[in-house]
C-alpha cells in the first residue's frame, strides 16, 4: 500500500475528515491510522510523525526518495491532485472555483470554527450567534449556492465529488449539529454529502469511538446546550 493517512478522533477532527473523505470518495487506497486526541494538546506526541505536531498527515511510502511526509489538509489535496484524477474538476472554470472555495475554507471562517466546534455525534441548541458567526454562515450559503448554480450540481463544483466538497464536509456536520440555516440549495447539498457512503462510514466510526477528551467536550458545552448525544462508545 502506497499511502498511510494519519488522522485523529472522528467526532472532533474536522481537519482530518477532509483528506480522509477525499481519498475514500475517490477510491484512493490508503492505510488508515488514528492517533486520538487524549489531552488539550497532543503536540509533543504528534511531533513523532508530524512536523507541526498536528494532524492530518499523509505518508507516501512509495516515494522514490524514501517515505515522504505531507502535512496539512490542503497540502495533502495538492499532493494527491498531482498523482490522481478527480481531486479537482477538469473544466477550467469549475476547477478555478473549486480551488478558490477550498482555499477560502482552509484559511477562513474562524467564527464558525470557534463557535460551532465539530462533534459528529451530538445535536446542540446554539447560544445566540455573534455577528461574525452570522457573517460566516451567510458567506457559506452564498458560496455553496453559487457553485451549485454555476456548475449544475449536485456537488459544489459540478456533477462529480471533488476536493471542494471534501473541504466543506466538516461544515455539513456542523450544519446538522447546530441546525444552521444555509439556504435551500445549501441544505440540499448537506443532505447529499451526509448520505455519501464515505461520510456515513466516518459517522459510524464517530458514534462508536470511546474517546472523550475533556477540553474538546468543554468547547462543545460552551457552544450551546446539548439536546441529543448519539455516541455509543
Amino acid at each position: 500500500m502506497t499511502y498511510t493517512l494519519i488522522t485523529a478522533n472522528r467526532n472532533y477532527s474536522s481537519w482530518s475528515l477532509r483528506p480522509w473523505l477525499l481519498m475514500a470518495a475517490l477510491d484512493i487506497d490508503f492505510a488508515d491510522r488514528i492517533e486520538p486526541f487524549t489531552r488539550p494538546s497532543n503536540h509533543a506526541e504528534f511531533r513523532a510523525f508530524s512536523p507541526t505536531g498536528q494532524v492530518p498527515v499523509l505518508i507516501d511510502d512509495a516515494a522514490k526518495d524514501g517515505p515522504r511526509t505531507i502535512w496539512d489538509s490542503l497540502a495533502i489535496a495538492l499532493y494527491l491532485a498531482d498523482r490522481h484524477d478527480g481531486v479537482w474538476p477538469t473544466e477550467p472554470a469549475a476547477r478555478a472555483w473549486a480551488q478558490s472555495a477550498a482555499c477560502e475554507m482552509h484559511g477562513g471562517f474562524a467564527a464558525l470554527r470557534n463557535d460551532c466546534t465539530m462533534n459528529v455525534g451530538v445535536r446542540v441548541s446554539p447560544r445566540p450567534m455573534s455577528d461574525a458567526l452570522k457573517a460566516d454562515i451567510a458567506r457559506i450559503a452564498e458560496l455553496w449556492a453559487e457553485g451549485l448554480d454555476r456548475f449544475g450540481g449536485p456537488w459544489l463544483a459540478g456533477s462529480a465529488f471533488t476536493a471542494a466538497d471534501a473541504f466543506f464536509a466538516p461544515v455539513a456536520f456542523r450544519v446538522r449539529t447546530y441546525g444552521l440555516d444555509v439556504g435551500a440549495a445549501g441544505a440540499d447539498w448537506v443532505d447529499k454529502i451526509l448520505a455519501h457512503s464515505a461520510m456515513r462510514e466516518w459517522e459510524r466510526q464517530a458514534l462508536a469511538e470511546s474517546w472523550r477528551e475533556a477540553a474538546h467536550e468543554a468547547d462543545l458545552a460552551a457552544c450551546g446546550t446539548i439536546t441529543a448525544d448519539y455516541r455509543t462508545g
